[in-house]
């Protein structure tokens, strides 16, 4: 049975990549997933947060935001509520843990980079869409640091990508929109490198408790969809690696 958007079970969206959509930032990818966009950028700063200061040691963070019109009713400005958006700060915070996992700090020689990624359309999928398009981002500003010579060695550890799958009407559904996952028994995002190395596992039971079987099965699912994302973020980084 073919879903609501004409997929099989196991198909991700397809995804369009492009880059240096932004002028000022030292790397930047405007990344569609189906009907999800998000546009990421990169930017460098010759500093650190305090508690790094003299350890010789880079920092990656990143700051994760919807914009007004990208949902269905409009979201609020967090400037307007007066305060950060609960899920705005556990997304930010996702995606600066998952950034700084696959990178060596100590090769960025005390620089601070920045992965913004904020959130044009929002369709299911927003937060492994900021990784993908943040990684490929945070690589294109690596390497011209690279080229400039600010940096010796390249802090990319390891090419890394993530992707979600789900459980929707006692069905395994790899990469959910977002009217499937408004229905999802259990949900899951996940983070994994090159090689296979877990970078971070996010899973919850929405509805239903599922057994570790099924959670394995959830898991192959969206490894061999996120090596295949792999393989498009490698051919992107041929045009300016």
């Amino acid at each position: 049975m073919l879903r609501n958007d004409g997929r099989n079970w196991d198909a991700a969206r397809k995804i369009e990549i492009r880059m240096d959509y932004l002028r000022y930032a030292e790397g930047s990818c405007l990344i569609k997933v189906g009907n999800t966009q998000v546009l990421c950028a990169a930017t460098v700063e010759k500093r650190v947060p305090p508690f790094l200061v003299g350890s010789g040691s880079g920092w990656i963070t990143a700051e994760y935001g919807l914009l007004p019109s990208s949902t269905k009713p409009r979201t609020l400005r967090e400037i307007t509520i007066g305060r950060p958006n609960s899920r705005s700060q556990e997304i930010s915070r996702f995606l600066g843990r998952s950034f700084r996992a696959v990178c060596d700090l100590y090769a960025l020689r005390e620089h601070q980079i920045i992965i913004d990624c904020d959130c044009l359309s929002c369709d299911g999928g927003t937060r492994t869409a900021a990784f993908n398009g943040g990684f490929l981002a945070l690589l294109q500003a690596t390497q011209r640091l690279l080229e400039k010579g600010i940096i010796e060695k390249n802090p990319i550890i390891e090419f890394a990508a993530a992707l979600s799958v789900g459980i929707v009407h006692s069905r395994i559904l790899l990469d959910l929109n977002y009217e499937e996952d408004s229905q999802a028994d259990a949900d899951m995002n996940l983070v994994l490198t090159e090689t296979g190395r877990i970078v971070e596992i996010q899973t919850t039971a929405e509805k239903v408790p599922f057994r570790f079987e099924t959670f394995q099965k959830m898991f192959e699912v969206a490894k061999n969809g996120i090596f295949k994302i792999i393989e498009l973020e490698k051919e992107v980084a041929k045009s300016f690696c």
